[in-house]
């Protein structure tokens, strides 16, 4: 897929903080020159603002947690709190919020995943595994300090809309031959001559998927059969990976979406350690399940014969998002930012040992202006890099398909 390469450069052009989200492997490589505590978790790889979100669990609450596991691997805690804090200043200079403001909301990240880190310090190992902040308090908090209309109602549409796809918006045709309709240029069917091809590669693909579901799973899954498949394109950060979206049947108005996405080696890879997994499809869906408070039903990985490594889920379960680009004040970024420090913590308590980090942490705000002053200066970093990009993309030495 590397034809698709020039969207994803026309993506980063965007913005410093567009090209900070595609940026993730740059960031690696430049953490692991940075000091650690050698204290590892399970890392999320690619832990910025927007790869947080409301989701849906198999008991059908709505939780908010991390969403995006690509390069989910064991590595130093350290790493994602630096990804995730900048990212808080890219997003307010994006927003244009004050210097001040973006300061604050690194700081507060940081300030919230030291506290939240002491109190699961103090836990038992069951209560931090069932921990879990529900999307509809955060909501409530978000809309209660929004002092812009425009905020209210992206949110409150956010929160009215099932982000999932339903027959027969994007499935037309006859009832009994349902197919995906076609949304260029981020969902299409392959070409004719690749089409056959492409069915024989989808059908290969869940034989062993269905093998890596629990038993009860791979008998509700046996209830459908895979009626059509496109390509999607995907986030910044995935653009130039392989991607399918799946409609599976199993009778007339009972549908099934799952994505199939190609699973690559984690950027973390070279800098903390080869994956234990052999399949990198497996690697991602084991971090999710380690990281998430819950994860989806149809959450597994699969092989096909070519050996190519991919994860399945359902599409877009009910995710929802908040408006962060909308947050233009100091107290929204600020409730977000919480959040996500929040959020961060718990995840990393679960396969690390919250007592060592939390001593390191400490209860004064050290670490906080030293994770702020770091934040502060990748941002700035990361500002030059874009830069550089688009300076390079004018100049003609890096192709770039312009993106609406």
């Amino acid at each position: 897929m590397t034809e698709l390469l020039p969207r994803r450069y026309g993506l980063m052009a965007a913005s410093p903080f567009a090209f900070f989200r595609g940026a993730s492997a740059i960031m690696a490589a430049d953490l692991a020159t940075t000091p650690t505590t050698g204290l590892t978790v399970q890392a999320c790889g690619d832990c910025h603002l927007l790869n947080f979100g409301g989701y849906s669990t198999p008991e059908r609450s709505r939780v908010f947690d991390i969403n995006d596991f690509d390069e989910t691997l064991p590595a130093p805690w350290e790493w994602d709190l630096k990804r995730l804090a900048t990212s808080f200043v890219l997003a307010a200079r994006e927003n244009e919020c004050r210097a001040e403001e973006a300061r604050d909301a690194a700081m507060t990240c940081s300030q919230a995943y030291r506290e939240a880190m002491a109190g699961f310090a103090q836990m038992a190992a069951l209560e931090v595994w069932y921990a879990r902040l529900g999307w509809d308090s955060l909501a409530r908090v978000i809309e209660e300090q929004a002092d812009r209309k425009p905020i209210r109602k992206k949110l409150q549409q956010n929160l009215a809309k099932q982000l999932a796809y339903e027959y027969p918006t994007v499935v037309e045709g006859e009832a009994d031959r349902p197919r995906i309709e076609d949304r260029p240029p981020r969902m299409v069917h392959p070409a004719n001559g690749a089409s056959r091809a492409f069915a024989a590669l989808v059908d290969d693909a869940f034989v062993n998927y269905r093998l890596s579901l629990p038993e009860d799973r791979q008998r509700l899954l046996d209830r459908y059969r895979v009626a059509d498949i496109v390509l999607k394109v995907v986030g910044v950060g995935s653009v130039g990976t392989w991607c399918g979206v799946a409609l599976l049947v199993a009778g007339e108005g009972d549908y099934l979406f799952l994505q199939i996405k190609e699973a690559r080696p984690s950027v973390l890879e070279p800098f903390a350690g080869a994956a234990v997994h052999a399949n990198r499809g497996q690697r991602i869906v084991l971090g999710q399940r380690l990281i998430q408070s819950a994860s989806d039903l149809f959450l597994g990985w699969t092989e096909t014969r070519d050996g190519r490594h991919f994860t399945v889920r359902q599409l877009r379960d009910l995710k929802l998002k908040p408006p962060v680009e909308l947050f233009a004040s100091g107290r929204l970024l600020n409730s977000y930012a919480q959040a996500c420090g929040w959020t961060l913590a718990r995840a990393h308590a679960r396969s690390g040992d919250a007592a060592r980090i939390s001593g390191y942490l400490g209860k004064s705000e050290v670490f906080d202006e030293a994770l702020t002053s770091f934040a502060l200066g990748y941002a700035e970093q990361t500002e030059r890099d874009h830069e550089a990009l688009t300076t390079a993309i004018l100049a003609g030495r890096v192709k770039a398909e312009t993106v609406e």
